[in-house]
């Protein structure tokens, strides 16, 4: 009798248990959602849109080779080639104003600039104590910049366009000064690197070849007219800042 009791109380508890289980359904296991993909971030367009600036910087590495003919008339008298180089360098300042767009990393815009300072130098002539001076007045450009952003902060680049300067070129003898003022027009190619420091202030570097030709210059001797060819061709780096709007 008494294993009896105990077998049905057994019973009774099993048939409770599947009971409640058979009342509770079955439970799917929880799944937890997957991760949301990282947000992966790019450059911000916010080099796009209009600049001024200004920019210290220094002019060498000039080669402008002299050479003199004279003529009587029509006809030459004497040709003296190779006669020494006028190497034209300085400091200079300079302005300038663009405008870029932003296509992803791409950056690109016109720029216009004016730039002027004390870049000028002279050299003796072993030809009748004769002295040569070439400076430059000054010269603006107007030249393409397309760059890569690095980073949202950091922008290098590359310019190519034309310029146009104002030059004098003198020749000093016993006799006297002559000077004979001309303009030329050629073409610069660079490459820089803009750092923005604010969102609307950068600083950048940046170097530039220009050449500007060859121009004939004709001096009025007291026996016979003096010819020579003027290339004011050099290079110029500079530092400056940006303010853009």
């Amino acid at each position: 009798m008494r294993y009896t009791a105990v077998l049905a109380t057994c019973a009774v508890g099993i048939l409770s248990a599947a009971s409640g289980a058979l009342a509770g359904g079955f439970a799917a296991p929880v799944v937890e959602p997957a991760g949301a993909a990282p947000v992966v971030e790019t450059a911000r367009d916010d080099w796009t849109g209009p600049y001024v600036g200004g920019s210290l910087g220094y002019s060498f590495g000039a080669d402008d080779e002299i050479g003199l003919d004279f003529y009587d008339g029509d006809s030459l008298i004497e040709r003296n080639p190779g006669l020494g180089s006028v190497d034209v360098k300085g400091l200079t300042a300079g302005v300038h104003a663009g405008y870029r767009w932003q296509r992803n990393n791409w950056v690109f815009g016109p720029e216009v600039w004016l730039e002027s300072g004390s870049v000028d130098a002279a050299d003796d002539v072993s030809l009748d104590g004769l002295t040569v001076e070439s400076s430059v007045n000054y010269i603006i450009g107007l030249h393409l910049k397309a760059g890569y952003v690095v980073d949202p902060r950091t922008l290098v680049y590359g310019t190519v366009g034309a310029v146009h300067g104002d030059f004098d070129y003198e020749m000093s003898d016993a006799g006297g000064t002559t000077t004979e003022g001309y303009s030329a027009g050629g073409y610069s190619v660079g490459l820089g690197i803009e750092r923005r420091v604010r969102p609307n202030l950068a600083v950048f570097a940046e170097w530039q070849y220009r050449n500007f030709g060859k121009t004939d210059l004709t001096f009025d001797n007291t026996t016979a007219e003096v010819l020579t060819r003027a290339t004011p061709e050099h290079h110029n780096i500079k530092a400056g800042v940006n303010f853009s709007f």
